[in-house]
């Protein structure tokens, strides 16, 4: 690592990877919600009644349950990654084994990329057999539109996606057992631009979010109070590069060679995704400059001085792509999304960081 500056499967999947991929580069360049250039940070204000109780790095929030309307309702059978329809609208389910729908439990959205939907995103995280042997239930809703993408727009009463998120966790807690206090959100890619929408306007439901390869601070983002955040990005990202931007990919459009390629000396202080992490951790009240550790022998831990309900965390996977991290999904289409960190598990360190957050009982 001494060369990076610090200043202060099977063929369908494959090429429904591609084509998200470049459709993702697309609609990413065009949409201002990239992780591109100098991020800015909205003038904000966050005074909201509702608040998050947080546990030290490693520990499990304490709070006690809020129980869903399903609570003691229903018989909380296991379900795997089984369908469930909000009128033209789905989401995957998965709950559990052992779940008599008495104890309530945590939830995670887990959203897909651009064109790739709910199906083949949860073969790339896998959070659906995650959430079965750790006890949680997994949502994984599918997007709207051709090809299927998210409304990143903040109005959460005019945006149909946002309404629909909010109807599909309503559902989930009537038919379900759950603890409303530990909902959070994750995705990938343009799953990760709109759970970072989420962390703007769903502070009241969402406990905590983690977008890997797509953190952004849309612009007008004004959360009504700090929410925790987790991130993860690759310096050598071929779709949305580190250091901002997004790849020419005529090399996959067929087109010819991409004649924009991750730097091979990218700065991880500096515009891009570094800047958006520095721009959360500001909106969070995180002070001073970032402390750097190393994770593993390819990951920097980048933390700030930030108050105990609303860290600010990124995970810089110093040679890695557009992927998963430790997913062998992402490992099987190297040749469009580049390498998968192997060293950590996304999946684990997610679930670890969520499990620290909760809202209050009201």
């Amino acid at each position: 690592m001494s060369s990076l500056r610090r200043s202060p499967g099977a063929r369908p999947s494959w090429h429904r990877a591609v084509i998200s991929c470049v459709a993702l580069a697309l609609v990413a360049s065009c949409s201002g919600s990239s992780g591109g250039g100098k991020a800015k940070v909205a003038s904000t204000t966050t005074t909201s009644t509702v608040n998050v109780s947080a546990a030290p790095s490693g520990a499990v929030a304490k709070g006690p349950a809020v129980p869903s309307a399903g609570c003691g309702t229903t018989k909380g059978a296991a379900q795997s990654a089984v369908r469930h329809e909000i009128g033209d609208r789905f989401y995957l389910l998965t709950t559990p084994p052992g779940h008599d729908g008495t104890k309530p439990l945590p939830v995670v959205l887990d959203l897909h990329g651009l064109l790739e939907g709910a199906a083949v995103h949860s073969v790339m995280s896998k959070f659906g057999p995650y959430a079965s042997d750790h006890g949680f239930i997994a949502v994984v809703p599918n997007g709207s539109g051709t090809p299927v993408k998210w409304d990143v727009s903040l109005d959460r009463k005019t945006n149909p996606d946002l309404v629909f998120l909010d109807a599909a966790l309503d559902q989930v807690e009537r038919q379900q057992c759950v603890d409303s206090s530990r909902i959070y959100a994750t995705g990938l890619s343009y799953g990760a631009i709109m759970s970072s929408t989420i962390g703007c306007v769903m502070t009241d439901r969402i406990a905590a979010i983690a977008p890997v390869d797509g953190l952004t601070v849309p612009k007008g983002c004004k959360p009504e109070r700090a929410m925790p955040v987790l991130t993860f990005h690759g310096t050598q990202d071929p779709i949305l590069l580190f250091n901002g931007g997004v790849a020419n990919l005529g090399n996959i459009l067929g087109t010819g060679e991409s004649k924009t390629k991750p730097p091979a000396d990218p700065d991880l202080s500096g515009p891009g995704y570094p800047a958006a992490a520095a721009a959360w951790a500001q909106q969070n009240g995180c002070t001073g400059e970032p402390t750097d550790t190393n994770l593993t022998p390819t990951v920097v831990e980048r933390t700030w001085d930030c108050p105990a309900t609303s860290p600010m965390v990124f995970e810089i996977m110093v040679g890695a792509g557009h992927t998963w991290p430790g997913s062998t999904f992402s490992q099987s289409i190297k040749s469009v999304v580049g390498p998968t960190d192997m060293s950590i598990v996304g999946d684990d360190l997610i679930w670890r960081f969520f499990q620290r957050f909760q809202l209050p009982a009201a």
